[in-house]
C-alpha cells in the first residue's frame, strides 16, 4: 500500500504526508476487515488519494465495483476529471490492468432524446412558452436545450453552462418511473441514461452523488451496480441529503397534474373524482397555518383521504401496462401512472403519521405557505412528510450491507465522533467522550433506530489530523464585547464591527451570514461605506461570485449557507472569515424541532443532539474556509459573543479547529493590519 500511494503521490504531484499515509492504511484496514471507519481528514491533507489507492487496489485485485459517493458536483468533477485519470495512468501499470472509472447520477440528471422527440405532454404545460411579441424565457430554454441534444455526448445536465431553469429541464428529462426502458424505448440503444449506467457497471471505480446513494437505498429497484465498498466523502452532509430524498411533498398543483395525466386515459368521472380533490385540498390548505403539524386537523384528514382513494381509483382505472403499446401511449401511461403512486404513497404516509396507535412518530409532517413576490404567491402551499431521523435506514441498508469508508474534514463534534455516528444510526464507540459530546449524543442512538431492532455493527473513528499549524496560521476572535444577536436583523453594533475588521484587513474577507436577510442587510448598508468592492450572494451565480472574489485580492463577499461549505479560495484574497452569529437552525424548523423533542421525549438534551449539534458542523465548516493552502494565514472572527459567554460555548469551539483564541478587538485590528501589509510580500510564518 505505501509503495502504491508514494507512486501516486509523485505522480500527480505534491509531497506524501503523514495523514495521508495513516488514513490510507485505515482504509485498506476497513476494506480487508469489513469494519467501517470513520475518518477525519483537514484540509491539505490529501485524503482523495487515500481513499482511492486503496479502493482501486480491491477493487482490481477482487474484480468487483467500489462506490465513491460525494455532496458536491465541484469534488466529482475533481475525482472523475483529474485525480481518477492520473490514477488509471499511473497505477494501471503497477496493477497490470487498464482502470475503468465512471460516474452515475439519478436518471432525471441526464437528457431524454424519446422526450425531447415527443415534447412535454400536452397536460403538463403550464402557460404557453411563446409570448405574442417575442419568445419566453421558458421558450428559449427550451430551444437551447433542442439545439444541445444534438452535439451533446453524455446528456449530462452539470456539463451545460450556463444552466437552465428546473422547469425547462423538465421538457428534455424523465425520472425513473417515467422511463419507458431500455427494451420498449425508441432510443435505448442510444440512451444517455443506460450508457452512463452500463459504464458504470463494467467501472472499478463509480463516483456517484449522496442523493443517488439514498435512492438506491429506498426504492426497490436497484440503481448502483453491485459493489462491496462505499466511500462517503463529505459525510457530514450524508443525514441531510437522505432526509431530502426521502421527503415526500403534497400539494394541489401536483394533483391536478395526476388528474391531467391521467385525464385522456381513463374515464372522465374517475378523473374528475381527483380534480375534486386537488380543489378540496388547495381550498384547506390555503386556509392552514403554516409550520409543523403536531395534530391533524379533521377537515385535512378528510381531504388527503380523498386523495388517496381518488388517485388509487385512477390507477386501478389504468390497468396493467401493455407490452404492445405504441410508445407514446406507453409514455404517457408511464407518466401518469408515476404521479398517480406518489400522490397514494405520499398521502397515504401522511396521514400515517398522525396515527394514534403509533407508540411514536417516525415521520414528521408540516406545511409550507408561499411567500409573495409581486404581490403575487411565488408557488402554491405544499404539505411536507419526512422521517425524524434516517439511522435505521442507513444501518440497514448501508452499514448492513457493505463495508462504508466515511470521511470529511468536519466529523468530530466536540471532540468525539458520536453525535454524527449516532444520526448515521452507528453503536456507540467513544466512552472517553467529554461530557457535551455524549450529551449531543444521547437520544440519537434510540431515535436513529426508527424502527427495526438493533443490530450490532463494527466500526472505528480516526482523526489523521491537519498538515496545518492552527495556532501559527490563524486567529479565533470572539467579539465578546458586542450584544447578543437578535431577530431584528444586525444590530449596529455589528455593522460597525464588520466594517472596522474589513477596513483592518484590507478587504479579503468572506462574510458567512445565518440568513439570506442578514447578508443582503450588511452588504446593502455596507457597500457605499467600504474602501473595497463588496458582493453579496444573489448578485450573480454563486460560482462566477467565488470567481471574482477569488481574482480580486481586496474584494469583499458575503453570502448565506452554500458559502459556508462551498468556497475553496486559497492565497491572499482570504484572509478574513466572519461569522454573524452561532448557526443554529431555526426555531420553527420543522424536521430539527421534530428530531429535538424526539430526543427529549426519551430523556435526551434535545439542544445539546440537535442544534448545537448542527450549529457545530456549520462552524468548522464555515472556519474551515480560511486555510486552504500551507501559506494561508488568517482570522476566523465569531460576532456572536455566546461562543464566548454560553455553557455550550465550549462544546462548540473544541469543534473548531485549534486556532490561537482572542476576545480582544485591539489585538486582532493589529494582526490583520500586519497581515495586509505584507500580504503582497513573504508570508508570515506566525500571527499570534
Amino acid at each position: 500500500m505505501a509503495t502504491l500511494l508514494s507512486t501516486a503521490v509523485s505522480a500527480i504531484g505534491g509531497a506524501e504526508r503523514p495523514g495521508q499515509v495513516t488514513m490510507a492504511r485505515a482504509v485498506e484496514k476497513a476494506i480487508t476487515s469489513g469494519e467501517h471507519v470513520a475518518a477525519q481528514a483537514g484540509t491539505g491533507t490529501g485524503k482523495s488519494l487515500a481513499y482511492l489507492v486503496p479502493a482501486i487496489r480491491h477493487a482490481v485485485e477482487k474484480q468487483t465495483t467500489v462506490v465513491v459517493s460525494t455532496a458536491t458536483i465541484a469534488l466529482q468533477r475533481q475525482l472523475v476529471d483529474r485525480d481518477l485519470p492520473r490514477l488509471a495512468e499511473t497505477l494501471g501499470p503497477l496493477l497490470g490492468t487498464e482502470l475503468r472509472f465512471a460516474i452515475l447520477k439519478g436518471r432525471r440528471n441526464y437528457l431524454c432524446l424519446h422526450r425531447v422527440q415527443t415534447g412535454v405532454p400536452e397536460e403538463d404545460e403550464g402557460p404557453s412558452l411563446f409570448d405574442p411579441q417575442q419568445l419566453s424565457t421558458l421558450g428559449r430554454q427550451v430551444k437551447r436545450l433542442n439545439e444541445w441534444a444534438e452535439e451533446t455526448k453524455t446528456g449530462d445536465r452539470d456539463e451545460l453552462v450556463p444552466g437552465v431553469s428546473e422547469q425547462a429541464w423538465r421538457h428534455v428529462a424523465v425520472t425513473a418511473r417515467e422511463c419507458l426502458g431500455a427494451q420498449r424505448c425508441p432510443h435505448g440503444t442510444v440512451c444517455f441514461s443506460e450508457l452512463a449506467r452500463a459504464e458504470a457497471g463494467d467501472a472499478h471505480i463509480v463516483v456517484t452523488n449522496h442523493a443517488l446513494l439514498a435512492i438506491d437505498a429506498l426504492e426497490e429497484f436497484q440503481v448502483l451496480p453491485e459493489h462491496d465498498v462505499v466511500i462517503v466523502d463529505e459525510a457530514h452532509e450524508l443525514v441531510d441529503r437522505v432526509t431530502s430524498v426521502a421527503t415526500g411533498d403534497l400539494s394541489a398543483a401536483a394533483v391536478e397534474m395526476a388528474a391531467r395525466r391521467c385525464g385522456r386515459l381513463i374515464e372522465e368521472a374517475t378523473a374528475d373524482r381527483l380534480k375534486e380533490a386537488a380543489e378540496g385540498l388547495g381550498l384547506l390548505l390555503e386556509d392552514l397555518p403554516a409550520g409543523r403539524m403536531d395534530v391533524l386537523p379533521p377537515a385535512l384528514g378528510n381531504a388527503l383521504a380523498a386523495v388517496r382513494d381518488a388517485a388509487h381509483a385512477c390507477v386501478t382505472a389504468l390497468g396493467p401496462e401493455k407490452k404492445d403499446a405504441d410508445p407514446g401511449d406507453m409514455a404517457a401511461r408511464k407518466a401518469a401512472r408515476s404521479s398517480l403512486e406518489e400522490l397514494h404513497v405520499t398521502a397515504v404516509r401522511t396521514l400515517e403519521a398522525f396515527q394514534p396507535a403509533m407508540a411514536e412518530r417516525f415521520d414528521v409532517v408540516w406545511l409550507e405557505k408561499p411567500f409573495v413576490q409581486d404581490g403575487r404567491p411565488k408557488r402554491p402551499p405544499a404539505l411536507h412528510v419526512a422521517p425524524i431521523g434516517v439511522g435505521g435506514l442507513l444501518r440497514t441498508t448501508l452499514f448492513e450491507q457493505r463495508t462504508a469508508i466515511l470521511t470529511s474534514a468536519t466529523l468530530t463534534l466536540g471532540g468525539s465522533f458520536e453525535p454524527l455516528a449516532r444520526q448515521w444510526g452507528l453503536p456507540p464507540l467513544d466512552e472517553s467522550a467529554s461530557g457535551d459530546a455524549k450529551t449531543a449524543a444521547e437520544g440519537l442512538a434510540r431515535t436513529a433506530t426508527e424502527k427495526g431492532e438493533e443490530v450490532e455493527v463494527a466500526w472505528s473513528g480516526l482523526d489523521v489530523g491537519s498538515p496545518f499549524d492552527h495556532p501559527k496560521a490563524g486567529i479565533l476572535y470572539v467579539a465578546r464585547h458586542l450584544p447578543q444577536p437578535g431577530r431584528d436583523g444586525l444590530p449596529d453594533a455589528y455593522l460597525t464591527e464588520i466594517t472596522e475588521l474589513i477596513e483592518a484587513a484590507g478587504g479579503r474577507t468572506l462574510g458567512l451570514f445565518s440568513s439570506m436577510r442578514a447578508a443582503r442587510q450588511a452588504a446593502d448598508e455596507l457597500k457605499d461605506h467600504l474602501s473595497h468592492p463588496l458582493l453579496c450572494q444573489g448578485d450573480d451565480s454563486t460560482s462566477l461570485l467565488v470567481k471574482q472574489f477569488a481574482e480580486d485580492e481586496r474584494t469583499c463577499l458575503f453570502g448565506t449557507l452554500s458559502l459556508w461549505q462551498g468556497v475553496d479560495v486559497p492565497g491572499p484574497s482570504l484572509q478574513l472569515v466572519i461569522m454573524d452569529r452561532i448557526p443554529f437552525p431555526r426555531p420553527d424548523d420543522p424536521v430539527s424541532s421534530a428530531r429535538s423533542r424526539a430526543v427529549a421525549a426519551r430523556g435526551g438534551n434535545g439542544f445539546m443532539a440537535v442544534a448545537a449539534t448542527h450549529a457545530a458542523l456549520l462552524l468548522a465548516q464555515g472556519a474551515g474556509r480560511l486555510l486552504r493552502s500551507m501559506d494561508d494565514r488568517g482570522v476566523v472572527a465569531v460576532l456572536d459573543p455566546r461562543l464566548a459567554t454560553a455553557r455550550y460555548g465550549g462544546f462548540l469551539k473544541s469543534t473548531l479547529p485549534p486556532f490561537w483564541a482572542t476576545t480582544d478587538p485591539d489585538v486582532v485590528r493589529g494582526a490583520l493590519r500586519r497581515l495586509d501589509a505584507v500580504s503582497t510580500q513573504d508570508r508570515p510564518t506566525s500571527l499570534a
